[in-house]
């Protein structure tokens, strides 16, 4: 445990292998002198130099914004924020590819699905998100962690890429901040109507202020949408009460956060559950598993019916639909999601594998992504294919489609990269099969992994995008937030 003892600070693991009180003196002892990989770049220094995202290869084009970095640096009297352009001009940038702007122009209708996970899918009782998951983009090796304010971190992580900060609303307090990156704030320029709703109340985790810093006007149950008063709310509903004038507009974005899909799993105390018990009563599973389908039911529903009328207005081709979950549903006993899944599932990683949906009628014949992506690079790979401008290096997650290797980040910093897996718990890397790796690979990505967490949270603390990004607030017709 070395590692974590003098090279990374990790609450939570200290707490767990030194103790509290070992843990509060390596806290108080960080404040003051700084972060321990800090200290030693600052001794050994950077070690072999990472290409400049400013001075990209030549005849290759990147997902950047023109930041003049060393001016910044020069001019900047805080430390911290320097130490921020220095950590972000270091960063390689993602690289454009055969499928930018894919999508450029298309209506874009994006769910985070409360619950929902790859055991949702089940061919006779939820055929709609069968058909999607097996058609557009199927993403092979996509993970959704939880993070400690799950479904608000779950949807914070989706809709602006970055790691939210343990302990704290950070999708609440980015209310506060200068978010350019939200699909609104992107959208609305190039002349899209964007709307968000959510079928619970609509101040739930703060809501109300987050969303329409995105950009987005933003109706909730109780603030202009109008559902009946069941436990959880309907998913059908709310697109029956929403897609026909939202496709009205031309072109237009819509974004839901779902409801339907939240635990209790019971026919007793689940109105959901209850309303479509019928549909899953010939499945051989115990009454939590039929509970968790049938929740799941009312999401396939909601989803046919956009589908429904999308087809009916011809607008079916010039939409894409995009779905994810907040967390895995963690409202199943481990047992309960080794019987949807048909085996045990190994619960450290393989628990957090899911679906990922990026679905368009047009496409011919489905993409297969071997890659290793999360719920991070949902917002950048949905930038890339529309062919937003944005700038790569300022956001934690990438573009799934660009040639750049792929990692999954886990609340306690554990990790799965494309080519193995690091458990921080057990400070041990295990690398895939028939796989060789460098040594000092593990150590040198736990580095890097661990300047994610932290600088992600910075940007948040700092209001980073205020500072770097100050053009941004022309684009949207904003202004930057008092802190």
């Amino acid at each position: 445990m070395s590692y974590l003892y003098r090279e990374a600070f990790i609450p939570n693991l200290s707490v767990a292998n030194f103790g509290v009180i070992t843990t509060l003196r390596l806290d108080a002892k960080y404040l003051i002198t700084g972060h321990p990989e800090k200290l030693q770049e600052d001794h050994e220094g950077r070690g072999e130099e990472r290409p400049d995202a400013e001075a990209p290869n030549e005849g290759l084009a990147y997902n950047i914004v023109d930041i003049d970095f060393d001016a910044l640096i020069e001019q900047e009297r805080n430390d911290a924020v320097r130490g921020m352009h220095e950590y972000f001009k270091s960063i390689p940038p993602t690289e454009k590819n055969v499928y930018t702007g894919m999508f450029k122009g298309k209506n874009l209708i994006w769910l985070v699905g409360e619950a929902f996970s790859t055991l949702a899918i089940n061919k006779s009782v939820t055929p709609t998100l069968y058909r999607l998951s097996n058609e557009g983009f199927v993403f092979n090796n996509f993970y959704n962690p939880v993070w400690s304010v799950s479904t608000s971190d779950g949807e914070y992580v989706t809709l602006t890429g970055l790691i939210p900060k343990s302990g704290v609303w950070s999708f609440k307090r980015s209310s506060r901040n200068h978010m350019p990156y939200g699909f609104g704030n992107m959208l609305t320029p190039l002349g899209y109507t964007c709307k968000a709703y959510h079928n619970h109340f609509a101040s739930y985790y703060g809501r109300n202020e987050s969303h329409p810093n995105l950009g987005y006007k933003y109706v909730g149950k109780g603030s202009e949408l109008a559902l009946k008063g069941t436990w959880p709310e309907s998913d059908l509903e709310m697109m029956q009460l929403t897609i026909p004038g939202d496709m009205q507009n031309n072109p237009f974005h819509t974004y839901y956060m779902t409801v339907s899909g939240h635990l209790n799993y019971t026919f007793g105390g689940n109105y959901i559950a209850a309303k479509n018990r019928e549909v899953v009563s010939h499945l051989p599973y115990s009454e939590a598993c039929r509970a968790y389908l049938a929740c799941n039911v009312e999401l396939d529903r909601a989803i046919e019916f956009i589908i429904d009328e999308l087809e009916a207005a011809g607008k079916l081709d010039d939409t894409v639909i995009v779905l994810s979950g907040d967390h895995y549903p963690y409202g199943l006993k481990d047992g309960e999601m080794d019987e949807l899944a048909g085996y045990e599932l190994e619960k450290k990683f393989e628990k957090y594998k899911s679906t990922l949906i990026l679905w368009n009628s047009g496409m011919e014949a489905p993409v297969y992504v071997d890659k290793v992506c999360s719920s991070l690079d949902v917002l950048p790979t949905i930038a890339n294919l529309m062919g937003l401008e944005y700038d790569s290096r300022l956001i934690t997650g990438k573009d799934i489609l660009a040639p750049s290797p792929g990692i999954a980040y886990f609340n306690n910093r554990s990790w799965i990269s494309d080519v193995g897996r690091y458990d921080t718990s057990t400070n041990k890397f295990t690398a895939n099969p028939g796989v060789s790796v460098d040594e000092e690979y593990a150590r040198n990505t736990q580095k890097e992994v661990n300047k994610a967490f932290e600088h992600a949270v910075k940007i948040l603390d700092y209001n980073y995008y205020s500072i770097v990004l100050p053009e941004g607030f022309r684009n949207t017709g904003g202004t930057p937030s008092e802190q």
